[in-house]
């Protein structure tokens, strides 16, 4: 509980309240609701105890505010031809295919530390949606200031119907009136996966809804009589958490095939990542004088320019003076996912240096992530947290933080994981979110 003297600001709640507010046993209620057993929630505990932090995120209406704006200027720009004709120019051929769908769940990952919000990157294989929408209808209010909280502009309850409409929505738009009959959800040895925990939850959401799902290694899918097909028949729709983003890994070649000849409708798809998640993408949408050529508002180039970390290429002609600059910057593959292979410059060797520079890198200015205390075995700490919003068709549906310690974020931290993010609904019609916290 914290004094009614310091909650006038998200940033005191994030400093000072240090209470527990996820009641466990309401999310296994939640956990078993969906599946009609406690497996789940029992192999969480036990094999992936920093999947979701004890406690909150805390946000205000003004910061949520600003990264929407931020989001809407990004898929402004992305929709002029000068962009996509550049994005799409150094991509790979798989993303020449255009199926005409936005693609499921883009991730806008933020900073909200000093002169924030500030967006880092974008992801199409933003994973931990659901999750995060069961996590969020398991808090309690720990003090008065959390009750009629919101996680984001969906209501809580609503977003199970948001998420499988947003597939209903991706099959129309590439297949129009025709049914939607199976679903594959498909990763690389799936059940070895971190989020496998959430490729079951959507596979009883769309089974719960009418349409049969299943969970796949790409291994399991062939090419049969014009159609992708799995041990248990015909499949429509892929619902991809690969990070072979192009399709180009020889284990991935039955996919691509359906990719390229429209066998299967794959989403999110090398399209999307082409035109939003490569970080190379991040150097136009930071570069003033190209986006004054884009003809889009000037207000939104102002959201861009003071809404986004600064982005270059990284090229050896510069080596000397990054290098100098060093500890004020932050090095990123130019196709990472996953904060793999990247680095704070602060905390560069020589050896890894020259690793960048031989590489496919950027180089973003170092925005410092927002800190939350928290109570961690009897001990007040402070973790660093990112938040994540999960876009559809430029619709932000989700907010959702991710606490951790170290460079990037982990899932191994104590006291850290998926947090739900609140904030007050006045800019959200007043009760989105009403039900997000429970006594």
């Amino acid at each position: 509980m914290i004094t009614s003297t310091s909650t006038s600001s998200a940033s005191a709640l994030n400093r000072e309240c240090l209470c527990t507010t996820i009641n466990p046993a309401a999310l296994e209620r939640e956990l078993a609701a969906a599946l009609g057993d406690n497996d789940l929630y029992r192999s969480i505990r036990e094999t992936r105890p920093h999947l979701f932090s004890a406690t909150a995120v805390f946000v205000t209406p003004e910061l949520v505010n600003k990264m929407r704006t931020v989001i809407e200027a990004v898929e402004a720009v992305i929709a002029t031809p000068t962009y996509r004709s550049i994005a799409l120019a150094r991509a790979s051929a798989a993303a020449a295919h255009d199926p005409h769908s936005p693609g499921v769940f883009l991730g806008y990952d933020f900073h909200l530390g000093e002169h924030s919000p500030r967006l880092i990157e974008i992801n199409t294989n933003a994973g931990g949606a659901l999750l995060n929408v069961y996590l969020a209808r398991a808090q309690k209010a720990c003090c008065p200031e959390m009750h009629g909280l919101t996680t984001g502009p969906v209501a809580l309850a609503a977003l199970e119907e948001e998420f499988v409409a947003m597939f209903r929505s991706e099959w129309r738009a590439a297949r129009g009136s025709l049914p939607l009959t199976r679903i594959a959800i498909v990763d690389d040895a799936p059940a070895t996966q971190y989020l496998h925990p959430e490729f079951v939850l959507f596979q009883a959401l769309f089974r719960r809804h009418g349409i049969d799902a299943l969970i796949a290694d790409p291994a399991e899918l062939e090419i049969r009589d014009g159609r992708l097909v799995h041990a248990d028949g015909p499949v429509d729709l892929v619902y991809n958490r690969l990070t072979d983003f192009a399709l180009e890994e020889p284990s991935h070649a039955g996919l691509r095939v359906a990719w390229l000849d429209d066998l299967a409708l794959i989403t999110p798809h090398p399209r999307t990542h082409a035109l939003y998640a490569d970080k190379r993408n991040l150097i136009p949408l930071t570069d003033p004088e190209w986006l004054h050529t884009t003809g889009i508002d000037p207000a939104a180039i102002e959201a861009l320019m003071s809404g986004i970390a600064r982005t270059r290429l990284v090229e050896r002609a510069q080596a000397d003076t990054l290098w100098a600059e060093r500890k004020r910057l932050f090095f990123k593959p130019a196709g990472g996912y996953g904060s793999k292979a990247v680095y704070r410059g602060d905390k560069l060797t020589r050896r890894v240096w020259e690793e960048i520079l031989a590489g496919d890198y950027v180089v973003q200015e170092l925005v410092p992530p927002g800190e939350r205390q928290v109570q961690v075995e009897a001990e007040s700490t402070a973790l660093k947290y990112d938040v994540r919003c999960f876009v559809y068709a430029g619709k932000v549906q989700l907010l959702a933080a991710r606490l951790y310690q170290g460079q990037a974020t982990n899932f191994r931290t104590l006291g850290g994981g998926f947090a739900p993010v609140f904030y007050p609904p006045a800019m959200d019609g007043g009760s989105a979110g009403r039900e997000a916290v429970s006594e």
